[in-house]
C-alpha cells in the first residue's frame, strides 16, 4: 500500500488542510496548533509532493487531486470535513465543496480565477522559483539564516518574509525543488479556469470563504480576487492586508480565525 504523508492532530470535527503547487503540509504549521485546540486537523502531502510519492492513478491538478482526496478521506473515515486550501489546494477545496465532500471551504488565494496572461505568469514564476531552489541547493540553506536572505528569496511568496522561520524556509524550498508532480500539476492549470455561470454543485449550500493576501504577486490579488468575487458572489470574500501568497506565517492568528469563523 502506498504510504501517504500526513499529520493528524487534535479532536473534534475535522479540518483538512491542502497545500499548493510545489508545497507540502508543513506550510500550515503556523496555524495547525491554533486549529487543533478545537478540531481534529489533518494536513496532507498530495501525491508527488512533500513525502508522498506520485501515483500513476492520479492526475495531478485541482480536479484530479480532488477526486483522489475524496476517496482518501472516505478510506480513512474522515466524513464531511471543513477543507482549507492554499493556492492549488484552494481549487481542490472548492472542488470538494462542489462535489458535496466538504461541509465548508476556506480557500486562500485559490487557483482558477486567472486569465491566460495571469495563468502564464503564475506558471512561469513558480517554475523560476523551482529552478532557483534546485540549482542553488546548499547556498539557499545558508541564505535563509539571514533576514536579508529571506527577504530576497521569499518575498514573492510571503508578505512578511522575515517572519518565516529559517528551518521552515529550508523545508519549503526543498519541497519545491523535489516535487515530482510539479510539472504535471502546473500544466494542468490550463484546464482549470472558473467562470461565472459554472455549475456550483453544492458550493452554494455550504459556508465558503475566499481570502486573498493584498501582497500576493503569484496569483495577483488585484485582478484575481475581483474575478473570484464575480464567479462566487455567494461566498465571503476577505482581503488579508500585508499578506502574501502564503499568509500563514504572515498573520497566523487571522488565518486561523477565518477558518474557525467559516465552520458552521
Amino acid at each position: 500500500m502506498t504510504q501517504i504523508s500526513y499529520l493528524r492532530r487534535g479532536s473534534g470535527s475535522p479540518i483538512v488542510l491542502v497545500h499548493g503547487l510545489g508545497s507540502r503540509w508543513q506550510v500550515f504549521t503556523p496555524i495547525i496548533d491554533l486549529l487543533a485546540e478545537q478540531h481534529e486537523v489533518i494536513a496532507i502531502d498530495l501525491p508527488g509532493f512533500g513525502d508522498s510519492p506520485a501515483l500513476d492513478t492520479v492526475r495531478p491538478g485541482p480536479r484530479g487531486y480532488a477526486t483522489w482526496l475524496a476517496q482518501w478521506l472516505a478510506d480513512n473515515e474522515i466524513r464531511r470535513p471543513h477543507v482549507v486550501g492554499s493556492s492549488m489546494g484552494g481549487g481542490i477545496a472548492l472542488e470538494l465543496g462542489r462535489d458535496g465532500v466538504a461541509c465548508g471551504v476556506t480557500a486562500f488565494s485559490p487557483v482558477g480565477f486567472y486569465g491566460p496572461v495571469g495563468r502564464r505568469w503564475t506558471q512561469g514564476l513558480l517554475t523560476s522559483m523551482r529552478g532557483v531552489a534546485r540549482a542553488a541547493g546548499p547556498v539557499l540553506d545558508r541564505l535563509v539564516e539571514h533576514r536579508a536572505g529571506r527577504v530576497v528569496l521569499l518575498s514573492s511568496m510571503f508578505g512578511r518574509p522575515v517572519r518565516v522561520d529559517p528551518e521552515a524556509a529550508r523545508t519549503d524550498l526543498a519541497g519545491l525543488a523535489s516535487a515530482t508532480s510539479f510539472a504535471a500539476a502546473r500544466d494542468d492549470f490550463a484546464n482549470y479556469v472558473l467562470h461565472p455561470g459554472d455549475d456550483r454543485g453544492a458550493l452554494g449550500e455550504i459556508p465558503v470563504t475566499i481570502a486573498w493576501g493584498t501582497r500576493d504577486i503569484v496569483l495577483v490579488h488585484r485582478t484575481q480576487s475581483a474575478r473570484a468575487r464575480a464567479v462566487l458572489p455567494f461566498a465571503r470574500h476577505l482581503d488579508l492586508p500585508g499578506c502574501g501568497h502564503l499568509p500563514f506565517s504572515d498573520d497566523p492568528g487571522t488565518c486561523a480565525r477565518l477558518v474557525l469563523e467559516g465552520i458552521s
